[in-house]
């Protein structure tokens, strides 16, 4: 499968500062303006894509095209789809992370979704980039939903293991997910062994809870990181997004140059 204009675009960003920054929201049935207050404060902080999804995957396709439908108007930056189940999708989406959870117990999350929403994804042309989901201790909400035997946090080589499992079978992206809530994100030694087995961009999703979290976690190896809480709780979310979007581009290039 060819890479499309999404997956393209995070390589490029990736080559350019030495990470991407993910926007995440997740849109209530309820929304009343919040997800777009967030996205703003996102795409003028410096995003460079808007991450839409969330761990329990009960939202209705119809509420997530009308949320896209109304951000889409201003924001010009891509939008992402972090679905928690099939009813996650939109055709509003830019693209999606096509994910396996690759640690779940319960075969539904690791082809059975995704083969129920794969003729709908062909039918409405959302670019599907082919990701591996690995859970990590506590796993949280997302860990219970999706029946997870989470890796061990001092266990790197069986998240890296999971991860060349994903790659050989034809992922482009790794996700290290420990759940929203967890007391942090994955050790850093466990994003260093997952990027030298993949070699392919690694992700950080979430439960980076200060600027340190970032900083270890880009510098160990991750490529993109989600962010959503620090900004969601803070006063100022417009400010706070521009600092926190501008301390990772900074580390980024700290990156970047580590390598040359």
């Amino acid at each position: 499968m060819r890479i499309g204009k999404t997956e393209s675009y995070i390589h490029e960003v990736i080559e350019r500062d030495g990470v991407v920054f993910f926007g995440l929201i997740d849109p209530d049935i309820q929304d009343n303006g919040k997800s777009l207050k967030y996205v703003r404060a996102f795409y003028e902080g410096g995003a460079d894509i808007i991450l839409i999804g969330g761990s329990i995957g009960y939202l209705e396709t119809v509420v997530l095209d009308k949320t896209l439908k109304e951000i889409r108007k201003e924001i010009p930056i891509p939008f992402m789809l972090f679905p928690g189940n099939i009813s996650g999708l939109t055709k509003e989406a830019d693209a999606l992370y096509y994910m396996s959870l690759m640690n779940s117990k319960n075969p539904y999350w690791i082809t059975g979704a995704q083969a129920l929403a794969a003729p709908v994804i062909k039918k409405q042309r959302i670019e599907a980039i082919p990701t591996s989901l690995i859970i990590v201790e506590p796993g949280e909400t997302v860990g219970w939903v999706g029946a997870a035997r989470p890796v061990l946090v001092h266990k790197p080589e069986l998240a890296a293991a999971y991860a060349l499992a994903g790659k050989y079978l034809g992922h482009r992206i790794t996700i290290l997910e420990r759940g929203s809530g967890a007391p942090g994100p994955s050790p850093p030694e466990m994003f260093r062994a997952v990027k030298k087995a993949v070699c392919h961009p690694v992700i950080c999703a979430g439960s980076s809870k200060t600027l340190q979290d970032i900083r270890r976690t880009i510098l160990a190896g991750a490529d993109g990181i989600h962010i959503a809480s620090m900004i969601e709780k803070s006063k100022d979310p417009m400010k706070k997004a521009e600092s926190v979007i501008n301390y990772v581009k900074k580390v980024g290039r700290e990156k970047k140059r580590g390598k040359k």
